[in-house]
């Protein structure tokens, strides 16, 4: 598989991976700078010229797979040169540089309306899953999305006339979910569902403390236990940012997503106790 297909196969499956390239090549190397491979946890794809360099290579992409930031490593080609994986003896020196790609986070907007278009807009030029869901034919008529076709994140759009909480289950593990639709009902029934979701990272609600007051209750008349409820957030948002227009309290609701995600992302790099 070429390079840039494996690149887009791991992140369709959202498997983290480490694109690999001959950044320099002084000397004699199997293989000229710009060669590139792919590494995944379980699988290659491509060459840099095989033996202890590739291996050498290969190590240190697994051990970056967890990893945020570049990395430049210098292996030399010569028998006199330590080697863990043979003697390679083509007499030249390489600097590979190493960068990860890690699994992008994952973004789910229930309800396009007035500010969950305007959220959606900011969302778009980050590096994300984007998932947009709505139960009305209108919301996501793509003359409607258009203001989203120059999208830096994958933008996928669903359009769920009845039981749109079901859209839950097929979203991938971790994603972060943010409940605006029209209908408070709607609403409702989301909240219970994503409750019932441990696989979904943060979930957030929009609306006033009184919705939240009639919501809890229905939650605990349904058996979730007060911890569990406590998954949700709301209201959603920065709290210094008061003002009453969509395009406001987006900014407000996505400044503080893009925190949690930050806090996430690096939660996930902690080693483990």
């Amino acid at each position: 598989m070429e390079w840039l297909k494996a690149v887009e196969a791991l992140r369709a499956a959202r498997h983290a991976g480490v694109l690999v390239t001959l950044a320099a090549v002084r000397g004699h190397a199997p293989r000229g700078p710009g060669a590139k491979m792919v590494v995944a946890a379980d699988h290659t794809w491509g060459t840099i010229g095989g033996g202890n360099l590739e291996a050498v290579a290969i190590d240190r992409a697994r051990a970056l797979l967890d990893a945020r930031e570049p990395e430049l490593l210098t292996v030399a080609l010569s028998d006199k040169a330590p080697a863990t994986h043979g003697v390679q003896c083509c007499g030249g020196e390489v600097t590979v540089l190493l960068e990860p790609l890690p699994v992008v986070p994952a973004v789910a907007i229930f309800g396009l309306g007035h500010v969950g278009l305007e959220l959606a807009r900011i969302l778009a030029r980050h590096d994300l899953e984007l998932h947009l869901v709505d139960s009305r034919t209108a919301q996501t008529a793509p003359e409607r999305l258009a203001v989203l076709a120059d999208a830096v994140a994958r933008v996928h759009v669903h359009h769920v006339p009845v039981l749109v909480e079901l859209v839950l289950a097929d979203l991938p593990p971790g994603t972060h979910v943010l409940i605006m639709t029209h209908d408070h009902a709607e609403d409702a029934a989301l909240c219970d569902a994503a409750l019932r979701s441990p696989q979904l990272g943060s979930i957030g609600l929009i609306g006033s403390v009184g919705k939240w007051a009639r919501f809890r209750r229905k939650l605990e008349e349904v058996g979730h236990p007060a911890d569990v409820i406590d998954r949700i957030t709301t209201p959603i948002g920065t709290p210094d940012l008061t003002g009453k227009e969509p395009a406001t309290i987006a900014v407000s609701v996505a400044a503080e997503l893009l925190h949690t995600v930050e806090r996430a992302a690096a939660s996930a790099r902690e080693p483990a106790p």
